[in-house]
């Protein structure tokens, strides 16, 4: 038997794929199946012709490449798995096979964008500074159309909030400001040090890119060279605090992402040991800042791959408010990273459905951990007309 993956190249583990027993247990959890019913827009059917790829029957066409860009990632499916089939490596893997597929200019762009452009903060407050300015003169549509769903509403002052680089007194916790959160989402970082502080911590900043969108679009081997880079900044710390459920649930298997390294392989599962999601904090928030209800939107890799659902609430419930679910607990709102971006219709329905829902609950604000869903949230619920208002837990607890 010899397969068709692209020797020397990250390719689906077959020991990951066999695990797959095709009961049809994650099916009522994928959002893309729930949104067409097709087969090949679920776990069991993207699994299923991977097993043929790998076993030599099928070749890498275009309906294997579409199979594999239209999921999300949510991993809702490794939730519901009796198995325990790892489907968030396994997709991570055949997009990496699939990348000389594509297009030459989309590669090109995507490359600069990942392993260029959000690795260097200062290109991404420029760029961060750059949207302000254009929404502030009501010149976004000068954005390019597929771009503008997945771009956040930018005020310069926020771009600007100050950031201290050292606050606090305790054990040393380095707070990653990451690459999107440093822009545009600053004030949300900016609390995140304070909050992290308050919490008995000596919080110190640290910039760059923790490589999980590099890993999550086919480039592993720039994910690897930001993932050395992380490390090696923050292996001194204590504690490695995130603010940001995509990540922080990165960040937590760079031991699994070196493994094969030996250079790397430790001091890449001392750091991902250390990695702490900003929720998982012991948070003291100053006062009871809150007295109404709050909707909970759980981020696909708090809750799928963390196993992070009950802090969010019982933040809430700190700050004196009431956490309200949604419909859907866990169902993605279809902004995965570049989902938006790669695949806007199904992005929009899922963003549609996310929005009705949370308007639905009548609360008016709702707690949001991930800048992806932030800005995929907040565009549904202009969509819909709403005003319901977005908040990280770090602008809770401070």
């Amino acid at each position: 038997m010899t397969s068709n993956w692209r020797p020397g190249v990250l390719a689906p583990d077959p020991e990951d794929i066999v695990k797959c027993v095709a009961c049809g247990l994650c099916l009522p959890h994928c959002p893309t199946f729930r949104v067409t019913g097709k087969e090949t827009a679920s776990p069991r059917g993207r699994i299923a012709a991977m097993r043929a790829v790998d076993e030599g029957i099928a070749e890498m066409d275009d309906s294997f490449a579409t199979m594999m860009d239209e999921c999300l990632a949510c991993r809702a499916c490794e939730a519901a798995c009796p198995s325990g089939v790892p489907f968030g490596r396994m997709i991570e893997a055949a997009r990496a096979q699939l990348e000389p597929f594509r297009p030459p200019a989309a590669r090109g762009v995507k490359r600069i964008g990942l392993s260029w452009i959000l690795p260097r903060p200062r290109l991404v407050r420029a760029a961060s500074t750059g949207l302000a300015v254009l929404q502030t003169a009501k010149l976004d549509r000068l954005v390019p159309r597929r771009l503008r769903a997945s771009t956040p509403r930018v005020r310069l002052a926020d771009v600007n909030t100050p950031l201290p680089a050292e606050v606090g007194s305790g054990p040393t916790a380095a707070v990653l400001t990451g690459c999107v959160m440093d822009g545009p989402f600053r004030p949300v970082n900016a609390a995140t040090m304070q909050a992290t502080a308050d919490a008995g911590f000596r919080a110190v900043a640290r910039s760059g890119c923790c490589g999980a969108l590099a890993m999550h679009y086919g480039l592993p081997e720039v994910a690897r060279d930001l993932a050395r880079e992380r490390i090696a900044d923050l292996e001194d710390a204590e504690v490695v605090v995130v603010n940001s459920a995509g990540c922080s649930g990165h960040m937590k298997a760079y031991g699994e992402l070196l493994a094969d390294d030996p250079d790397w392989s430790a001091r890449a599962h001392g750091v991902g040991e250390r990695v702490r999601d900003f929720v998982e904090l012991p948070l003291r928030p100053a006062s009871a800042t809150l007295s109404g209800p709050v909707t909970i939107h759980d981020a696909c890799h708090h809750l799928h791959a963390q196993g992070i659902g009950p802090e969010l609430r019982d933040i809430v419930l700190a700050c004196g408010g009431t956490p309200v679910e949604v419909e859907n607990v866990g169902r993605c709102c279809g902004a995965a990273g570049l989902y938006s971006v790669t695949q806007p219709e199904m992005s929009a329905e899922l963003r549609r459905r996310k929005a009705e829902e949370i308007a639905a609950t009548g609360a008016p604000l709702v707690l949001v951990a991930n800048p992806g869903c932030a800005i995929q949230i907040a565009q549904g619920l202009r969509e819909i007309g709403s005003d319901i208002k977005i908040v990280h837990p770090a602008e809770l607890v401070t």
